[in-house]
């Protein structure tokens, strides 16, 4: 299997980590090699010349039945083909594990007319193609068609804790956890929350992640909010934790998604989702039983969807308790897990 490093900032990362963690790696006889981390240009290029000479030692050692790789957009594309390019030559069957929330966009906008064929050639000769959710399926079918496009829903640990204090419902505290931006919603969440506070309502707005983080602290002050916001930086392990189990609500209004872990992991943990009916997060959140989903861009509605849950901790509760309970069912590790040994079955089964 080959991804970026387990302690890059990402979706990707939280995936594999989630592997990991849940032992996966172990049961299904995983070998992973990380080709890309965050750092210098220089880290970045040593850890994938590092990564591609393992990866060619065990492709002419037949050490691998399949070459599972999680790939995005862009440069991840690129970086991944100079590893399944070799795999294609040596008979080794791909799983091409799609994440890119923007891949539409890089694919139909940015690339030439050569590249969108070499990515349509990549997805055929892929023996599987994972996607993240049924809207991803149905884009990959018509675009580049594969021999067998799969939905396996990203996997989060689950918990077996007691149930989140009801406290926390009480205590009108957003989260938010990303890379901040206007891809995913950070600016419309800021205005969302001046909206509430000339209804009278001042939640406080927790905000965890890199980016634009100086860019959205000043469109805070701007909306005379900055009082009400705390920007935390990436959070990790424990104090992620922590976040999650004292927040009311998590709220995501992007524009342009996969199947956020953010939001998988705030429901494992109890929290109603406000977000947005994009990419594989329908799938997740039905409106009025997990949450509520809104139009991305519609501040007004976001501050109302926000304002119904903060006002109602009952409804809070209720939401919270339902997205914890559809998380244990289709989202957690114990669900996803049987669905990877059958994409891995499946492909070691038709393979010559």
């Amino acid at each position: 299997m080959i991804g970026t490093h387990f302690d890059t900032m990402g979706g990707i990362s939280s995936v594999v980590g989630v592997y990991r963690a849940a032992g996966i790696f172990e049961r299904c006889g995983v070998e992973y090699i990380p080709t890309h981390c965050d750092g210098s240009a220089t880290n970045k290029l040593l850890i994938l010349v590092r990564a591609w000479l393992c990866f060619m030692l065990g492709l002419l050692g037949f050490r691998w039945q399949i070459v599972h790789a999680h790939m995005s957009s862009r440069a991840s594309f690129w970086r991944k083909s100079l590893f399944l390019l070799p795999a294609f030559t040596f008979g080794r069957p791909v799983v091409l594990h799609l994440h890119g929330s923007e891949f539409k966009i890089f694919y139909e906008q940015e690339c030439s007319a050569w590249q969108r064929w070499f990515v349509r050639l990549v997805f055929k000769r892929s023996a599987c193609v994972i996607v993240l959710s049924p809207s991803w399926q149905a884009w990959v079918r018509e675009h580049c068609p594969s021999r067998d496009v799969r939905v396996v829903f990203n996997p989060v640990l689950y918990r077996h804790e007691t149930a989140k204090p009801d406290a926390s419902y009480a205590a009108q505290r957003i989260l938010f956890l990303g890379r901040l931006g206007k891809r995913k919603g950070a600016y419309d969440l800021v205005d969302a929350l001046a909206v509430l506070k000339g209804q009278g309502i001042t939640p406080e707005l927790l905000m965890g992640g890199d980016g634009e983080v100086e860019e959205v602290r000043a469109h805070a002050q701007r909306q005379g909010v900055a009082d009400q916001v705390r920007f935390l930086g990436w959070v990790r392990g424990v104090d992620k934790q922590r976040l999650l189990d004292d927040a009311t609500l998590y709220c995501l209004p992007s524009y342009n998604e996969g199947l956020p872990m953010g939001v998988l992991e705030a429901m494992e943990a109890g929290l109603p989702i406000v977000s947005t009916p994009i990419g594989g997060i329908p799938d997740a959140v039905t409106p009025g039983q997990e949450g509520a989903l809104v139009t991305p861009g519609d501040v007004p509605a976001l501050a109302q969807a926000l304002h119904g849950l903060l006002t109602q901790p009952q409804m809070a509760r209720q939401q919270g308790q339902a997205a914890r309970a559809k998380v244990r069912q289709l989202f957690s590790h114990l669900a996803v897990e049987p669905q990877l040994a059958e994409v891995y079955a499946a492909v070691l089964k038709g393979r010559p």
